[in-house]
Parts: C-alpha cells; sequence; structure tokens
C-alpha cells in the first residue's frame, strides 16, 4: 500500500502538466476557429450573374415542350451541359484535365512500396 502511495505522490508534477497542457489544449481550440474570419470571404454579388443565367435558362426550358434532338444537341456542345453550358468548366474535372491525377489504388500501391521498401 506504500508503494502506490509513494507512486501517486511522485506522479503529482506530472499530473498537473497534464492538467495544464488539456487546459491549454481546450483553449486553443476553442481559440483557432475565430482566425478563418480573417481568410477570403466572397462578394455576395459574386457569380450572381452566372447562376442567374442559368436559372433563365431552367426556367425557359421548362416551360417550353420537350426539345427537339437538334436543339438539345446544339446548346450541349455550347459547354456541359443544355442548361450550364461552360460556367465554372475550369473548376470540374474531366478526362482532359486529369490526365496527371493518380487513382486511390495507385496512392495505395505508392504508399505501400515506401512503407516496406520495395
Amino acid at each position: 500500500m506504500k508503494i502506490i502511495a509513494s507512486v501517486l505522490s511522485m506522479l503529482r508534477p506530472v499530473r498537473f502538466l497534464v492538467v495544464a497542457f488539456s487546459c491549454a489544449l481546450l483553449l486553443l481550440s476553442s481559440a483557432f476557429p475565430a482566425f478563418a474570419i480573417d481568410s477570403y470571404q466572397s462578394d455576395p454579388t459574386e457569380a450572381t450573374t452566372q447562376l442567374l443565367d442559368i436559372q433563365r435558362k431552367t426556367d425557359e426550358a421548362a416551360k417550353e415542350p420537350p426539345a427537339g434532338l437538334e436543339k438539345v444537341e446544339k446548346e450541349s456542345n455550347k459547354g456541359l451541359n443544355e442548361v450550364q453550358g461552360d460556367a465554372d468548366i475550369n473548376k470540374q474535372k474531366r478526362p482532359d484535365n486529369s490526365q496527371s491525377a493518380t487513382s486511390p489504388e495507385e496512392t495505395v500501391k505508392n504508399l505501400l512500396e515506401k512503407v516496406t521498401g520495395k
């Protein structure tokens, strides 16, 4: 019993450090999300014109009878699809801009080769 008491008395400074570290961690983890406010703030009207144009085309398409094949092909060839056109085409992943991408299988294989050294 004396051994347990002596071990606990030796751990008293360590216990204080653990409590102090935990309090500091809680304080810092709750304070850092506030720093995100200084990051980029988008303009509320940014990209609104694209969205309004897409909405207008969608409303027009909904009011008209089903489009014929020629009209759909003509509109679809302008961009990604009939309604969206080429809006944000550079932000989307496609086969022609994803040639250098690695598949998850290749990523895991490379990781395993690094770990095993083979």
